[in-house]
């Protein structure tokens, strides 16, 4: 008898639920109910359910805050299988129950064909629990670990560690099934970024069930990649398949060259490695084939000349041509058969021989345009070809623009002579730099750069020294007290009057006065 526990605020979503459940699966459930997460504990409490299935939006205590005390509760092996069902078809709920090993994410209103399934697979997870702890004792998952650590070690072993990787893997018999297919997968956010080995273990089990049981050998690399062994490619081609059922955009895979022997394996590794970089060519494809790239790849040779042209063309307001040599220098219309290490080689030279001059030339941008920077300087940030390319084409529109207003700047100091003078005349007013750009029609960052080149000061600095300036000729008077004086150079209060002084003059005001009315009596 498997105990199956619904939680929802809705009370005819509840009770419908439990009939159409009953219906089908008869007496196999004992359904209890619960109208949100605190009463769901307490019943949890009293006897452990095997199944629950929770809504997200809910009073007292929401399904994201159960899932959570669950998680603390127990391990997930131990745990409920949980699955979560909302009206809200928003991913950020579907990242927050990847993390919590959530089996599956229904929309509502549920189809019956969806919910049925998933709790098919439920019960046979159940099923295959209750198989594997009469099965499993510490002797034999000690032995798997040590064979997933050795086959990981072949996989990434250098041609000296090598041979004793193979031996060792060979010696106790913890080898593969021959012939032997291996693919590599990794989940990567169309913001940038790749999923943590628990997400992606999570998601992956979401589509095909416990790794450890789906497949013959699965371990991870360096980088955080799901490396998976199995008889056959079948097996891959399927979970693609599944990805692009599920709307999983960004589960890709690499499906390395097959193996007949294990000393195939590193190759194979290798291939599948290579592949799953292709799927950045390839939008919508979760799926990349080592025998397909295996030949008649496009490779060209470094476009240094037109790299060289590309930066020259920044700040010449000349977007059109810019764009049409990136399309060259790209070979956008061979795409589809180029070698991926010219994207990569020629993207590094972008980011050395173009990027990394303007910045260093110019001196950072708004923090827009720096932003975009960061990202495009590496292409790993992004899923796809298409977008790292948008993303450098604004950039590079972005920067034409900047260069072109720091030019403007410096070449038109008629502007700055108007700020200077704005500043001369209204220096006792509350004055910063954005007031002072505005007024000249210069944009704020442009400004920041081309004034400090033209006073040979920073904005905040200058103003400091005309205050001051006129700070001392009233000082040199004897109408005005001292408080008066900070606050008629548009100081805010006789304090930051005094501290700026003494940190421009080296002495107080109060001294700078009683000097000069010394030298006066002479």
């Amino acid at each position: 008898m498997i105990d199956l526990l619904i939680v929802d605020d809705e009370k005819n979503i509840r009770q419908g639920l439990k009939v159409m459940i009953e219906r089908e699966f008869g007496d196999t459930c004992q359904i209890r109910l619960a109208a949100h997460g605190r009463e769901a504990l307490e019943l949890h409490a009293e006897h452990p359910a095997n199944v629950v299935i929770t809504d997200i939006r809910m009073p007292i205590m929401d399904g994201m805050e159960l899932l959570e005390r669950f998680r603390q509760q127990c391990r997930a092996a131990e745990g409920p299988i949980v699955l979560v069902l909302s009206g809200y078809d928003e991913f950020e709920y579907a990242k927050t129950a990847i993390r919590f090993q959530v089996r599956d994410y229904l929309l509502k209103p549920i189809r019956r064909e969806d919910l049925f399934e998933a709790l098919g697979r439920a019960l046979e997870e159940l099923e295959q629990r209750k198989d594997e702890s009469e099965r499993i004792d510490l002797a034999q998952d000690y032995k798997k670990r040590l064979r997933l650590a050795r086959l990981t070690q072949l996989l990434e072993a250098d041609s000296a560690e090598f041979k004793a990787a193979l031996d060792d893997l060979s010696s106790d018999g913890a080898g593969v099934t021959l012939p032997f297919s291996l693919a590599v997968v990794a989940y990567r956010y169309e913001q940038g970024g790749s999923m943590s080995r628990e997400e992606l273990a999570s998601v992956v089990e979401r589509l095909e069930g416990p790794l450890d049981r789906g497949h013959e050998a699965a371990l991870w690399n360096r980088e955080g990649h799901l490396v998976l062994i199995d008889p056959s490619p079948e097996r891959f081609a399927r979970l693609a398949e599944l990805a692009e059922k599920r709307e999983l955009g960004g589960l890709l895979v690499g499906l390395g060259l097959p193996g007949s022997r294990l000393e195939d394996l590193p190759e194979s590794y290798r291939e599948a490695c290579l592949a799953l970089k292709y799927t950045f060519l390839h939008p919508g494809v979760h799926l990349v084939d080592a025998r397909a790239i295996k030949e008649g790849r496009q490779l060209f040779p470094p476009p240094e000349e037109e790299i060289r042209l590309l930066g020259n063309l920044l700040g010449t307001d000349r977007t059109r041509e810019m764009n049409e040599l990136l399309y060259r220098i790209f070979h956008i219309d061979q795409l589809a058969r180029i070698d991926i290490s010219y994207i990569e080689h020629t993207a590094r030279l972008i980011n050395e021989q173009v990027l990394d001059e303007v910045f260093r030339r110019y001196g950072e941008a708004s923090m827009e345009v720096l932003k975009l920077y960061r990202k495009v300087g590496d292409w790993n940030s992004f899923r796809y070809f298409h977008d790292y390319f948008r993303a450098l084409e604004n950039l590079l529109v972005s920067l034409n623009d900047y260069i072109k207003q720091v030019r403007l700047a410096y070449t038109e100091n008629e502007n700055l002579k108007e700020a200077v003078a704005f500043i001369e005349q209204n220096y006792a007013r509350p004055l910063n730099m954005a007031s002072v750009s505005n007024h000249v029609s210069l944009n704020y960052s442009y400004f920041s750069e081309a004034f400090k080149a033209y006073t040979g000061e920073s904005f905040v600095v200058y103003l400091k020294k005309v205050r001051i300036e006129k700070a001392k000729e009233l000082l040199a008077e004897r109408e005005l007290k001292m408080i008066g004086v900070g606050e008629a150079v548009g100081f805010e209060n006789v304090k930051q009057f005094a501290r700026v002084f003494k940190e421009l003059e080296g002495i107080s005001p109060h001294e700078y006065r009683s000097k000069a009315h010394a030298s006066e009596s002479e």
